[in-house]
């Protein structure tokens, strides 16, 4: 009988306990661990038959000796050590009860996205702290509808709100006048912290000053290697578009439509169960688009998105 070389995948429930300010929780590993004196995200292998949410809980409880109260699903991760073959569920911890303490010899430390201090953190981990960085609402532009001057005072206004991710997406303009907006947006953005993606040519980036390109699903799909990019993210509306992106590495997708819009009345929509289908098993973060308010937020988390991209909503 032949014998199998296929690789056994252990699935994993991974936790990214989270505190309002965004900082999050890393753990060292104990001696005699493999990776020992390596950084990661706690959690643990789910046992046969169980949830992962409630392996997650379990394995949280154990090592952490806090309960869970709050969880959303978020990205998965397939990865290959020398050692194991790996699925990684990650969870975003938002609530617990209790103060974390090491029940199994690690070290702890509270980290932010933007710069961790702690090394070396888990192969598998790195791409998670790539995706951490990325805000939870995206704003896409309407420079055209509103026009160039009230839009950019609409942008201020949103920026001194909070808002960190703008999308810049003006099919109509011109490229010699969308150039030009790009750059007066990245001023802005960029004095306050906030990312710009440039909806358009990738080879506009460079000469805009925005931080990356946000490719349109036709760009996506002819796409057979990311853009020499920063940042780069990609609209999408069906399983094989979003597993094309994962294929290229990029950043996120935007999934839609979601719900239903002003601007397309009687178009098909996802709805929020096909998001959570398509969510699943999904290794990049995932905005949600169509029909979005500052209140579906909470919702998206729940099936398994990062967060919301809005129009109107943002501005």
């Amino acid at each position: 009988m032949p014998v199998s070389t296929e690789t056994k995948i252990t699935d994993v429930a991974v936790a990214v306990i989270t505190q309002p300010d965004g900082s999050f929780l890393l753990a060292r590993r104990p001696e005699g661990k493999p990776y020992a004196g390596y950084w990661e995200f706690p959690g643990g292998k789910v046992e046969p038959n169980e949830r992962v949410a409630d392996a997650l809980a379990r394995e949280v409880k154990e090592e952490l000796g806090i309960d869970v109260t709050c969880a959303y699903p978020w990205v998965t991760q397939v990865f290959t050590y020398p050692h194991a073959k790996v699925k990684l569920h990650f969870y975003r911890v938002t609530a617990w009860q209790g103060v974390p303490h090491p029940h199994e010899g690690q070290v702890f430390s509270w980290e932010r996205a933007e710069l961790v201090r702690v090394e070396p953190v888990l192969p598998a981990n790195s791409p998670i702290l790539r995706g951490l960085s990325l805000p939870p609402v995206m704003g896409v532009s309407q420079a055209v509808e509103l026009g160039i001057e009230p839009f950019l005072a609409k942008l201020d206004a949103a920026l001194k709100r909070g808002l960190c991710l703008i999308q810049l997406r003006e099919k109509q303009l011109p490229e010699n006048e969308l150039v030009i907006l790009a750059r007066r947006v990245a001023e802005v953005a960029h004095a306050y912290g906030a990312r710009v993606m440039l909806n358009g040519d990738p080879n506009l980036v460079a000469q805009t000053g925005v931080d990356g390109v946000h490719l349109s699903t036709q760009q996506l799909m002819r796409a057979n290697q990311r853009p020499d990019v920063a940042w780069c993210g990609a609209s999408c509306h069906t399983r094989p578009e979003m597993d094309h992106a994962a294929q290229l590495q990029l950043d996120y997708v935007v999934l839609g439509t979601v719900l239903p819009t002003a601007s397309h009345p009687g178009e098909q929509t996802l709805g929020w169960e096909n998001v959570a289908a398509l969510a699943q098993d999904y290794p990049l973060p995932i905005y949600t688009i169509g029909g979005m308010r500052a209140e579906d937020l909470e919702t998206a988390w729940q099936h398994g998105a990062h967060g919301i991209a809005m129009l109107r909503g943002a501005w």
